[in-house]
């Protein structure tokens, strides 16, 4: 049964026993606390931490996860992988451990034939937790099967939590006897590679406290409406209705692992002169391969792209993973665009999405893996180098400050480091690069607890929902001033009943007109005035947790009480200079669009009073003239005044509409959409202007890389772009003004102005060193003997650093071999002081090194510097002093040499 079809089967079965069939949710779920969705029930936790009421009483979804803490061991096993796909089945105080555990028993029983998935019921071995005697009742009396295959166990195994306080349970995994070829017998507790998991049921029950650890925790008590979470494996169940040993080799995996195998020729699952127990190094690499490509294609698919940080660089750490496995495999030529559509056309079968974006998918991919090519280029000249200075000073270990720099500057994998530095007769500081690779960890995870928000930090957020009875109303689409009532206050994190004159506020109103920031709008701004004469001002506006707005202010006068009436009032400016602004990033989304393609997808936006950013996908820079037909085709739609309208549709109303929609929002079933005349049309939470007209005038600053494949449009809107053209005209007429020219003829002056000043520099560069060159000549006659050494020391007065170099190894050069000679040169270049030393083989012999003079003289400078034996460079803060560091070198010669 392929993959596609069990998905099918489950949606089927669960939607036919009165679940709603939910969506799979982005990759990208907006959560502070996961870097991706990593398991199926994460977009279902406000429900379960009762932050939200559930639209439903059961639901069923095969949610999209990937998980990235062990990404090193993949492919080492073959169970480690990253990218999964998670069958859930959820109920919210509706049915509870009879209902989970009938249902399961139901579908993974039933013959295939009739809609299940046919497995044999004597081969499934369910475990409960060790204390749960009504779950161990309802697997033997409900379901029928015997003792001697229900399992108890401890809390490592059998209780599920988040891993804070809050909701908790007992479960029950369920097992398959996959039969002897794969280990002894005697069920899960004896040997879980022959009994495989595929399945666990959670009963939530229980509020815990205290959480210290997966199995140290405090009950507090029973929740009022217990739940239900339950996971199964799809990759899991697949395996086994496959009749396949893994994950890897199931119709959805396999099929690139081949194609890699193809590429390279290698034979997958070959273990000759290898250990028994552990993994053929080729197979290790198809299946890093074969993972990380399928992982990739749906990163890229929800719209993460490579980079630095965050996402980008999980991404773009896979890709090159895979990269750097199949050359590492024997396979140099570009390897993506014969993988990736292997990938896509056993993915689309499920995700038909991913076709519609293929032609994005595949440049993005595509564009890094050449930028990883040229990177392994330059990193390989870089390890070279290494390689030949740490032969040429005796040594056999190339350092780990080495190996380390070479990975985290320049991208260079540790595995290439390894394999090329061995085939050089080097070893590698293994040691000492993994220290660094943990000390960069320990940053990053401390970083990232610094920045964590905990799920209690929203405790009070809750209570104020609570407070409220439901979601807060916004009525800012069809109005800026509306009447409400306070429903919470918080300073500090905290509630508190009443607030006075000068304290910062946390407000809370039963329904408002401020838009709470979000989609890449800024947050409205203006007065809250209470029933009792007291006034707030606001100045940011933001929604913690689903469904309640927080207006962030400042009580100017008064006194403000919670249950007060309020009347709130949008700064109106504010608001339609920012709603003319995201309507203009709209209509520049769609002109890009029409001048790149399709694969032009937004990729974040900024909304400001009068000004705009816009990010999009892009494999190159956005040429001038592109630029110029955009702004023209958006501001020639200013003039038609088109109209700007918002409708709410279902989801797939809006798709057959032609709505684009951004990659990691979160969308409910309904959506609103905005559409500017017939020409653009998205899916859209922010406000706008109401013609096109009201913009007035869009400007495009330029274009820029902020990271690969995206590129950032800057513009300005309405009276901010008056004014700047304004501002650039009077500019214009004082340039014209200078060079005596009209303005059309400003780019030829002012480019011939620019090459004669260019020409002069270089006579002036041309005459300096002809100078120092002439200085040099008479200069060898002040040269004196210093403990049997020839040591010239002169101060240059203001020079570039390179000419004083220069200058050094002429004067090295004009003293000659026949007895050891050090010459030392001071300078000025840009305000700081420099010292170059540079000493012949005679004098390096007598022990009197460039390296050691320098830092001597550098001392004296206030700096510090270093370089080779024979030529070493310095410099410091202090331009008064360099005489004095000539007579430093000078001395330090004599103690040398002596």
């Amino acid at each position: 049964m392929e993959t596609a079809e069990i998905r099918r089967r489950w949606l089927d079965f669960f939607g036919r026993n009165g679940h709603a069939v939910v969506p799979s949710a982005s990759l990208l779920l907006d959560d502070p606390n996961l870097l991706f969705v990593n398991a199926g029930m994460v977009p279902f936790k406000p429900y379960f931490l009762g932050q939200e009421s559930a639209p439903f009483d059961r639901a069923t979804s095969v949610q999209k996860c990937v998980r990235t803490q062990d990404i090193e061991e993949v492919g080492k096993t073959s169970r480690h992988g990253t990218f999964f796909q998670m069958n859930g089945n959820f109920s919210f105080g509706d049915y509870f451990k009879e209902g989970a555990i009938s249902l399961a028993w139901e579908l993974v029983t039933t013959p295939q034939e009739r809609g299940g998935f046919g497995l044999e019921p004597d081969r499934i071995w369910p475990t409960v937790y060790q204390d749960d005697d009504e779950a161990f009742a309802i697997w033997h009396e409900h379901v029928g099967i015997p003792t001697e295959r229900i399992t108890r166990r401890g809390k490592a195994d059998n209780y599920w939590h988040m891993g804070v306080p809050g909701p908790g349970g007992p479960c029950s995994e369920i097992f398959y006897d996959r039969g002897a070829e794969y280990g002894p017998d005697g069920g899960p507790a004896v040997d879980e590679d022959r009994f495989m998991e595929f399945w666990n049921l959670v009963f939530m029950q229980y509020e815990l406290s205290a959480v210290r650890a997966k199995d140290d925790f405090d009950i507090h008590g029973e929740l009022p409406r217990k739940n239900i979470d339950t996971g199964m494996g799809l990759e899991r169940i697949a395996s086994i209705l496959q009749g396949v040993d893994n994950m890897y080799e199931i119709d959805e995996v396999y099929p690139v692992l081949e194609r890699a195998a193809d590429m390279t020729g290698k034979r997958y699952g070959e273990r000759s002169g290898h250990s028994a127990g552990s993994s053929h190094p080729d197979d290790v690499r198809l299946r890093v391969v074969a993972d990380h490509v399928r992982s990739s294609l749906m990163l890229i698919g929800d719209g993460v792209t490579p980079g630095n940080e965050g996402r980008g660089y999980v991404l773009r750490r896979m890709l090159r993973r895979s990269v750097r496995s199949m050359r590492l495999l024997g396979h140099e030529d570009p390897c993506l665009p014969e993988l990736l559509p292997v990938s896509l056309e056993r993915m689309e079968r499920s995700y038909p999405e991913l076709r519609t974006d293929w032609d994005r998918i595949s440049q993005t991919a595509y564009a890094e893996e050449e930028a990883f090519r040229r990177t392994l280029s330059a990193g390989t000249t870089i390890l070279d180098t290494a390689v030949s200075r740490t032969k040429e000073s005796g040594g056999a270990v190339l350092s780990g400050d080495q190996a380390f720099a070479l990975h985290d500057t320049y991208g260079f994998p540790i595995d290439l480091t390894l394999e090329m530095a061995s085939e050089q007769g080097l070893e590698v500081d293994r040691e000492g690069f993994a220290r660094l690779m943990q000390e960069q960890r320990d940053r990053a995870k401390a970083d990232a607890r610094a920045k964590k928000t905990a799920h209690g930090d929203t405790s009070a957020y809750r209570e104020v929902a609570d407070g409220v009875g439901g979601p807060v109303e916004f009525t800012g689409y069809d109005e800026v001033v509306s009447e409400g009532r306070v429903a919470g206050l918080l300073v500090d994190g905290a509630a508190v009943p009443a607030v006075t004159a000068g304290q910062d506020v946390e407000l809370v109103l039963d329904r408002t007109p401020f838009y709470a920031e979000g989609g890449g709008q800024l947050a409205d701004g203006g007065l809250v005035r209470l029933a009792g004469g007291a006034l707030v001002r606001v100045h940011d506006v933001q929604s913690p947790i689903g469904g309640l707005v927080v207006h962030r202010a400042t009580v100017v006068e008064g006194e403000v009480a919670t249950g007060e009436s309020a009347l709130a009032e949008v700064d109106i400016e504010r608001r339609r200079s920012i709603s003319r602004a995201h309507t203009a990033t709209h209509m520049v989304h769609k002109a890009i669009r029409e001048a790149l393609g399709e694969t032009a997808t937004q990729a974040g936006s900024e909304n400001s009073p009068g000004r705009f950013r816009f990010d999009f996908h892009a494999s190159s820079a956005l040429p001038a003239s592109v630029l110029v037909d955009v702004e023209a085709r958006v501001n020639a739609l200013l003039l038609d005044d088109l109209s700007v309208r918002a409708e709410v549709m279902t989801q797939q109303e809006a798709r057959d509409a032609g709505a684009m929609a951004l990659f990691g929002e979160k969308y409910g079933e309904a959506v609103r959409v905005v559409s500017v005349g017939e020409w653009a049309r998205e899916l859209c939470g922010g406000t706008h202007a109401e013609r096109t007209t009201q913009l007035g005038l869009v400007t495009l600053l330029g274009e820029s890389s902020i990271g690969s494949g995206v590129r950032r449009v800057e513009a300005l809107v309405g009276t901010d772009a008056f004014s700047f053209l304004a501002r650039e005209r009077a500019i214009v007429g004082q340039l014209t003004e200078l060079v005596k020219g009209r303005p059309e003829e400003l780019p030829e002056r002012v480019g011939g102005l620019m090459s004669r000043l260019k020409e002069a520099e270089r006579d002036l560069d041309r005459l300096r060193k002809e100078q120092l060159q002439a200085q040099a000549g008479s200069l060898t006659d002040s040269a004196r003997d210093v403990a049997g050494v020839t040591f010239l020391g002169h101060d240059a007065g203001v020079a570039d650093a390179g000419d004083l170099r220069s200058m050094a190894l002429d004067l090295r050069g004009r003293l000659g071999d026949e007895r050891p000679a050090v010459v030392a040169v001071t300078g000025v270049a840009k305000g700081r002081p420099v010292v170059v030393v540079a000493t012949n083989a005679g004098a390096r012999d007598r022990g009197v090194t460039a390296g050691e003079l320098v830092r001597a003289a550098a001392k004296t400078l206030g700096g510090g510097g270093g370089g080779k034996d024979d030529i070493a460079q310095g410099g410091g803060q202090d331009a008064s002093r360099t005489g004095e560091a000539l007579s430093v070198v000078e001395w330090r010669v004599g103690e040398l040499a002596g």
